[in-house]
């Protein structure tokens, strides 16, 4: 039989989706990406958000319609969504055969089976349950990057986020398992090796007793055939000198880092139950930035979060303008049932709290430009992504530049190149978040 896969939401989800892929080609299962073809399909579902339930609710009504045409026999609802609202998919959607909560995808070809056999038998364990990535996960990415997750869960328990009920709390995976995973990735052609978990940086408080973060790159770094190591999702208040010191030190960890910080005024970051301040913030930053000159920051921000004041969203404004990130994105808040924040006064007005988004993303706009701008003339390693149709220019990233987030390089070169190549390149212009450049040969 042929499974077809849907995954949304984050890059964590990608991986559980690969993980699922690798576990139903050991029990025989073929793939397809057609889903008039499929015999079987699974949407592996993302909540996080408003906008991402939505996503995953129209997502599954679609991929219902073909149970009507006779062609897929099985419906499979995985992932956040499920695990969230199980209860109501069943009832509000007759057309899902089984769910598979966030802690079960280890169980996708027994639930499948049991769909085949009349008995569409779901599962939901237990939200801390420890699930790490399949040893053989289907690669479903370029291949020349890829996601190494290596915890699961959260326990900040910031009060707008959902993730702890759905994700459980935080669980780090061994670094045997994540050395052995990276080396298959490498051996399966890996160039950029990317880290994600909820939150990088507390890596092994849970198991090891301390943040080993910076002991798992530098064996990471030691991996032959990966070129690059980038972090992801590191919580200010955790990062240290220690963790500085290994990304300074070790030529494979890219001088990047993805720092959500979520606001920049202390009042709304205490009603956020964040555990820093502006000024811890600003402390942090200096110190980041004083032993890595070049270092490329990336940060995410909620505007219109309850409570926030038009004060408290100039405190953000001024602090995005001050401290000239190189990389961010700005979600509007959305108000999740079961957490703290969607029962406190003052929820803020759409139409606000997409204004206030507007204005710090032209901010941004007018600072990646003059950041853009300093780039020139500069020689940077691109990692080549692809190329053009009928013309002599390819696509890459900089270190500078995570896949689907972040910025582009345009190449321009004679010579013939394949993705996943490492190049030298000049850089002859620049737009508000992409540049131009040369091929050095």
């Amino acid at each position: 039989m042929k499974v077809m896969f849907v995954s949304l939401g984050c890059d964590k989800n990608l991986v559980d989706t690969e993980s699922m892929l690798g576990i139903l080609r050991k029990h025989g299962y073929g793939f397809t990406d057609n889903e008039f073809e499929a015999d079987v399909i699974v949407v592996n579902t993302c909540c996080f958000i408003d906008e991402a339930k939505q996503e995953s609710v129209d997502t599954i009504l679609s991929m219902a319609e073909h149970k009507k045409d006779g062609a897929c026999k099985a419906l499979i609802v995985a992932g956040c969504l499920a695990h969230r609202y199980k209860d109501e998919i069943l009832k509000e959607m007759p057309e899902v055969d089984a769910y598979l909560g966030t802690t079960s995808i280890d169980k996708v070809a027994e639930v499948i089976d049991s769909v085949f056999r009349g008995r569409g038998q779901s599962v939901i364990d237990d939200v801390d349950r420890v699930v790490e990535a399949d040893d053989d996960r289907v690669i479903t990415t370029a291949g020349y990057y890829e996601y190494l997750k290596i915890a699961e869960g959260c326990d900040k328990r910031c009060t707008y986020c959902i993730i702890p009920y759905v994700r459980g709390s935080f669980r780090s995976f061994s670094k045997e398992h994540l050395i052995e995973e990276a080396k298959k990735l490498a051996n399966a052609g890996t160039k950029e090796l990317i880290l994600v978990a909820q939150e990088t940086t507390l890596y092994g408080v849970d198991i090891y007793g301390h943040k080993a973060l910076p002991e798992l790159l530098h064996e990471l770094a030691q991996i032959d055939g990966i070129e690059w190591i980038r972090l992801l999702y590191c919580y200010p208040e955790e990062i240290d000198e220690e963790l500085i010191e290994a990304i300074k030190s070790e030529d494979k960890v890219l001088n990047y880092i993805d720092m959500p910080i979520q606001s920049a005024s202390d009042h709304v970051l205490k009603m956020m139950g964040r555990r820093t301040s502006k000024a811890d913030l600003l402390e942090k930053i200096d110190m980041i930035k004083s032993k890595i000159p070049d270092i490329a920051l990336r940060t995410s921000l909620i505007s219109g979060f309850p409570g926030e004041t038009e004060e408290d969203h100039k405190e953000t404004l001024d602090f995005v303008k001050k401290v000239e990130f190189d990389r961010l994105g700005v979600f509007t808040y959305s108000r999740e049932d079961g957490t703290p924040a969607a029962k406190f006064e003052g929820q803020v007005d759409e139409e606000v709290k997409q204004r206030r988004r507007d204005e710090i993303m032209q901010l941004q706009q007018q600072i990646s430009l003059a950041n853009s701008a300093h780039m020139v003339s500069k020689t940077l390693d691109v990692l080549i992504e692809g190329k053009l149709e009928d013309e002599d220019t390819y696509v890459g990233r900089t270190y500078k530049d995570a896949p689907d987030v972040d910025g582009l390089v345009f190449v321009s070169t004679e010579a013939n190149h394949m993705s996943g190549d490492l190049i030298k390149v000049t850089i002859e212009g620049a737009t508000d978040y992409d540049l131009v450049g040369r091929e050095c040969l």
